[in-house]
């Protein structure tokens, strides 16, 4: 028997991915124009280094900061504008087939592996936090978590009924699982970095 299909039209989500993505794009042109800067004047730091921890110039100018050949601040500047158009599709009343959701959690399924190995990245090997890459990792994990419980709980990806009710309850508590989220990279930054102590 086919899987019923509810949700399909989330306003909330078609909301909330609309300001992640504007949010998103905002941190991703932020860093694209100091990637310029320090391109255009070399030994120069970035507007955004505030201490030898929070910075952004170490991560621009490393090998993670360019890791497909080019600043990664460019797939923000073009994977963002995603979510913005998928969220107002749907405020504006748009239904999507199945394939296309699964295409979409797949790019946010990649921008979330990619974040978490950026965090990786950022605290074990650079020792630094971007603050511009934060407002990125900040709008990625909910949306991240946000797609993949409305596919769930809507039937878009077919699971038992009660794994359906599971994704619908927690979608209420999307909120809290971000908090949580960042409490657990702000906990193992400071105890990596101490990035507390050098503000």
């Amino acid at each position: 028997m086919p899987t019923r299909l509810t949700h399909t039209r989330p306003t909330a989500l078609g909301v909330w991915l609309m300001i992640a993505g504007a949010i998103g794009w905002v941190a991703a042109f932020a860093l694209t124009l100091e990637k310029f800067h320090l391109l255009q004047n070399p030994g120069s730091s970035a507007s955004c280094d505030f201490s030898v921890v929070v910075q952004c110039g170490a991560n621009l100018t490393s090998d993670q900061g360019s890791v497909f050949g080019f600043p990664n601040p460019l797939l923000g500047l073009t994977g963002w504008v995603a979510p913005m158009v998928v969220g107002a599709a749907v405020l504006a009343g748009a239904r999507f087939s199945r394939w296309f959701w699964l295409l979409f959690w797949a790019g946010i399924a990649f921008a979330f592996g990619f974040v978490l190995w950026l965090i990786s990245q950022s605290i074990f090997v650079l020792g630094t936090l971007c603050p511009w890459c934060m407002v990125t990792w900040v709008v990625t994990i909910p949306t991240f978590y946000a797609v993949s419980l409305h596919l769930l709980r809507s039937g878009i990806v077919p699971v038992p009924q009660p794994l359906r009710d599971v994704a619908g309850t927690l979608m209420g508590w999307l909120p809290v699982l971000a908090v949580v989220s960042y409490a657990i990279v702000a906990l193992v930054a400071q105890l990596r970095l101490d990035w507390i102590g050098t503000l």
